[in-house]
């Protein structure tokens, strides 16, 4: 057989089958929809295409495709009323202030500065541990690591100017 006198036999009772049973249909679903009829012509539209996936129910003949149409759109409305339920939808005109985080720029940057950590020499690096992580005094740091103050004011200030350059080389913005 021709499947382009297939599929349009499948239109052609489609349509019968909407002119007959759409508006019926469409008053049961206002019903059931608690009014809405936005809602409830999309329920008649999914259960009539549900028919057309499965012609047999379009060449039925008196009530049994009508039943079986008016039943089908009846668990459409069931099957949105439990995903509602399970998921409620929350509506409000408030939109919240707060934005969201955006962790993968947080570890992109970790792992940049982490990259250019380790084009630094120990010492800048020990330098910049003690007083940029660990937050350690200059007196702290230089007891720490065992030499004069002003060396890890010096340290400190070239360790930074070398991180930065090491960002830059990477590609990130210092």
């Amino acid at each position: 057989m021709n499947p382009t006198r297939v599929g349009r036999r499948d239109a052609d009772l489609l349509r019968k089958f909407h002119d007959e049973h759409a508006d019926a249909l469409r008053r049961y679903v206002v019903g059931l929809t608690g009014g809405d009829r936005s809602r409830a012509q999309d329920v008649v539209q999914e259960a009539l295409l549900r028919a057309w996936r499965n012609p047999a129910v379009l060449e039925q003949v008196g009530g049994s495709g009508r039943g079986w149409l008016f039943t089908v759109a009846r668990r459409i409305v069931i099957d949105q009323w439990r995903a509602a339920s399970r998921r409620p939808e929350v509506v409000t005109d408030h939109v919240p202030d707060q934005s969201v985080e955006d962790t993968a720029q947080q570890t992109v940057d970790r792992q940049l500065v982490l990259s250019a950590l380790r084009r630094l020499t120990t010492e800048h690096r020990q330098v910049l541990l003690e007083c940029h992580v660990r937050g350690a005094s200059v007196a702290d740091a230089a007891e720490t690591l065992g030499v004069p103050p002003g060396t890890i004011k010096s340290r400190s200030h070239y360790a930074l100017r070398a991180l930065r350059q090491a960002i830059e080389d990477l590609g990130g913005v210092a």
